[in-house]
């Protein structure tokens, strides 16, 4: 489904003269049992449950970061070295995403976003 996201003042008449205005264009998977009943073009209102809203978060800023604090001060706290730290910190985010890549079919199930006719 691709979804047109506008900023509040990108409707006003003076919206071509000012930076503020910003128009983006996103790409979003969506499952559901009768999508050969929704038509290119046709307007639909895509929503998430709070619960898929809260494991999104969790798995893409919660996580990360208490694996990103938690590194850094085990590393600071045996080397004494702020930035073998901090490297160290940063570089154990990449083993993370990896694993969250190689899952994306199964995140992608758990965090479906659902479709209602407007």
């Amino acid at each position: 489904m691709r979804i047109l996201q506008t900023s509040a003042c990108a409707a006003c008449k003076v919206a071509s003269h000012c930076n503020a205005s910003d128009k983006k264009v996103k790409i979003v998977d969506v499952f559901c049992d009768d999508a050969a009943t929704y038509q290119a073009g046709q307007e639909v209102v895509v929503s998430a449950s709070k619960e898929v809203a809260a494991h999104a978060l969790l798995l893409g800023f919660g996580i990360p970061f208490l694996l990103l604090i938690l590194s850094l001060i085990l590393t600071l706290k045996l080397t004494g070295n702020e930035g073998i730290a901090a490297l160290v910190a940063l570089a154990s985010l990449v083993p993370y995403y990896f694993i969250l890549w190689l899952c994306k079919d199964r995140i992608r199930q758990q965090l479906a976003f659902s479709l209602e006719r407007n």
